[in-house]
């Protein structure tokens, strides 16, 4: 097995997916470090003041400014009024929610990457571990091995969780040392608030409690991790089905967008919630955001992706071992 999963591996990093991966990672983080600075430094402009808690008040201002439209829709409401009572529950207890720093810099990027920048990125190197055997004609020597199906196919989805390692490690290293160099490695003992429970647009503050920044970091790795580690099968289960890897890509990256836009409409649709794509976003429970629909909860939602995990890799195994070879 350790054979088989060392040759996946030269395989892999023959093709250069991971360098590619780096490369695209490093870019959007300085496109990303940019535009925050650019954006504090226009804010500090604008308020005349490096003061957090300025800045803080300005956006409860600009919020309670939108929440007087009255075009607004019920659930954008609902999730602006929650995002108020957390904004004034950070300024009552003088913490700052965007403390400076890398460290503050790389979790926001984790959490806004969760649900469609990492699984994109995922989905690159997952589509094609079995499907480029077909293209490259390579799938009838693999087949006719004297080596069990299922360890060819245990081999390939060992390097898969590899990878998926390697790329949430990556991603989190790159965020951090490259938004360092514009806002500084400090913040990882920064004080971050958990524990926010929520009921439509009422929040219960019973169950906050401070978590130092690095422990909530951890949080947000493990979260990423076991997200990417969904998807990764998911589109393995699709390499396994599908010939063509440009297919598999375009079936999953449908799926992935039309869970960013389902996760804007689908509040009323409460069975939408057994959706893998609606529930990509975990890393909402421990900040306090509102879910896309009403009564999901942390457990819910890793459950969920549990039972979607667990029946791509039946699948994917049950087809492989039965692929007829011609």
């Amino acid at each position: 097995m350790n054979n088989l999963i060392q040759n996946e591996m030269m395989k892999l990093l023959a093709k250069k997916r991971l360098v590619i991966i780096g490369v695209i990672v490093g870019i959007l983080v300085l496109m990303f470090t940019y535009a925050q600075y650019k954006q504090a430094e226009e804010q500090q402009e604008k308020l005349g003041t490096t003061d957090w808690r300025a800045a803080l008040q300005q956006q409860i201002i600009d919020t309670q400014n939108r929440l007087s439209s009255n075009r607004m829709l019920d659930e954008w409401r609902e999730q602006l009024e929650v995002g108020l009572k957390q904004q004034q529950y950070y300024l009552d207890h003088d913490i700052n929610p965007s403390e400076p720093g890398a460290a503050t810099f790389t979790r926001m990027f984790l959490e806004n990457a969760i649900d469609l920048f990492i699984p994109l990125l995922i989905m690159i190197v997952a589509s094609d571990l079995v499907s480029s055997e077909n293209s490259q004609g390579t799938i009838k020597l693999l087949l006719t091995r004297p080596v069990k199906r299922w360890k060819i196919l245990m081999s390939k989805y060992v390097t898969l969780l590899l990878s998926v390692s390697i790329i949430v490690a990556m991603t989190a290293l790159l965020s951090y040392l490259l938004s360092g160099l514009v806002f500084g490695y400090q913040g990882w003992a920064a004080p971050v608030i958990t524990g926010f429970g929520l009921n439509g647009a009422d929040v219960d503050v019973s169950q906050v409690r401070l978590v130092e920044q690095w422990k909530f970091l951890l949080m947000d790795l493990g979260l990423v991790w076991l997200v990417a580690v969904v998807i990764g099968t998911l589109s393995f289960m699709l390499s396994v089905l599908v010939r063509s890897t440009p297919a598999g890509m375009g079936i999953m990256l449908a799926a992935l967008i039309s869970g960013a836009i389902l996760n804007n409409m689908v509040s009323s649709w409460e069975s939408a919630k057994y959706f893998f794509m609606v529930n990509l976003k975990l890393t909402t429970y421990i900040s306090g955001s509102a879910p896309p629909i009403e009564g999901m909860t942390l457990l819910s939602s890793v459950i969920t992706l549990l039972v979607w995990w667990l029946l791509a890799l039946i699948v994917s195994f049950a087809a492989f071992t039965r692929k007829d070879v011609y």
